[in-house]
């Protein structure tokens, strides 16, 4: 056990707690607007309106938004876990 496996590990921990702390707000968010978009639509098809799957709304633009952070956000968390297996392997 080496200083470079010593220093993959860090690494590797301190970007996985980045990338899990990065992602859990955007995601949360992201779930209550899919919850709440899915509540608009089920009334508008009880109202008898007519809801195309290609109609952007100020949601939908918000929920892409959010995805790509999270997205963002748990590639960090990969890149720390690869890290971290890296400092295992490496000898």
């Amino acid at each position: 056990m080496g200083p470079v496996n010593l220093l993959l590990w860090a690494v590797g921990v301190v970007l996985v707690i980045i990338g899990y702390n990065r992602a859990r707000g955007p995601w949360a968010r992201y779930q209550a607007l899919k919850e709440q978009d899915a509540n608009v639509a089920r009334y508008e098809a009880w109202r008898g309106g007519v809801r195309s799957d290609d109609e952007r709304t100020g949601a939908s633009v918000a929920m892409q938004v959010l995805r790509r952070q999270a997205r963002t956000a748990g590639a960090i968390a990969i890149v720390g876990v690869v890290c971290i297996f890296l400092g295992f392997l490496i000898r």
